[in-house]
């Protein structure tokens, strides 16, 4: 497997059994080969879509297993990793290594106030003591850890830190990066960015969860950006935005999970305590959707 992540690579939901806690294999084991057919780059398990703070261990391996197994190394899988320490951190890496993972998504939780040098020192123990692909996810507004132009760039020197998604909105901390830092690491763009202008910067492609209920509009956004074929690219970002506005309106994880039921895909309710959409917001994700075509 090539270990350049790049392109459409959909936050994945959890399907888990409410009665019973089990992970509903068979379905995320369709939603991946459905995916896969429709063109995207890799898939992100373990994502804030797929409400990895809710998830028991032994539910978070048998999700990461299932999804290794669905993509039968097609494409990279990429799992969120959450941990208040290296240790903690490193241990998942581990595990998730030996399942056979491509490499991490990691997000760094936080109670007391971490310093500059506390963050530097948690992502380098880390990157220095596993051996797959970083992505460094930031995401201040949830973690409470805000991984800073300045902090992002001095990681970039690490070998294995290599990619990095940035959920702020401000993409002109982005093209700064990217100034600095070069080629040392790529730049993945969040839900909260206009995904065709961070393309546009230098940006290597898409990761988020409303890629689970777009997956052909967002593979052809990216394949529009790809041969620079910006006006076209455009009109298909904006058809695409009305799904990005109504997740920014309600809670991404339930969102997309409202969307694929409303697709077919018997993925469960959210995970409590996260709650069921309304109607109201039930009627105006089918509305997206069906706005919301190539």
């Amino acid at each position: 497997m090539s270990m350049n992540f790049h392109g459409i690579i959909p936050y994945l939901v959890s399907p888990i059994d409410q009665s019973t806690g089990s992970v509903k294999k068979k379905v995320l084991t369709q939603l991946v080969k459905d995916l896969l057919a429709k063109g995207v780059h890799g898939l992100s398990p373990l994502g804030s879509t797929g409400e990895v703070h809710y998830l028991t261990s032994n539910q978070k391996s048998e999700i990461v297993r299932t999804v290794v197994d669905a993509a039968e190394g097609k494409v990279p899988v990429i799992p969120g990793v959450t941990a208040y320490t290296p240790a903690e951190a490193i241990e998942q890496i581990n595990h998730f290594e030996k399942l056979g993972v491509d490499g991490v998504v990691i997000i760094l939780n936080t109670y007391f106030t971490l310093s500059k040098r506390d963050i530097l020192d948690f992502f380098k123990t880390v990157a220095r003591s596993v051996s797959c692909p970083i992505v460094l996810y930031n995401n201040p507004k949830f973690s409470s850890v805000d991984l800073t132009p300045e902090i992002v760039i001095e990681l970039a020197q690490e070998p294995n830190i290599s990619y990095f998604k940035d959920a702020t909105g401000n993409t002109g901390r982005l093209l700064s990066i990217i100034n600095q830092a070069g080629d040392q690491i790529k730049i993945f763009s969040a839900s909260a960015h206009i995904p065709v202008f961070v393309m546009q910067l230098g940006g290597v492609g898409w990761m988020a969860g409303p890629a689970c209920i777009f997956p052909e509009q967002s593979v052809h956004l990216y394949n529009l950006a790809s041969c620079g074929r910006w006006e076209e690219a455009l009109e298909a970002q904006k058809q695409l935005w009305s799904a990005n506005e109504i997740f920014q309106k309600y809670n991404l994880a339930t969102c997309i999970k409202a969307g694929l039921e409303i697709q077919g895909y018997d993925v469960g309710d959210p995970i409590p305590p996260l709650k069921l959409l309304d109607r109201n917001a039930l009627d105006i994700i089918k509305g997206v959707l069906r706005r919301t075509s190539l």
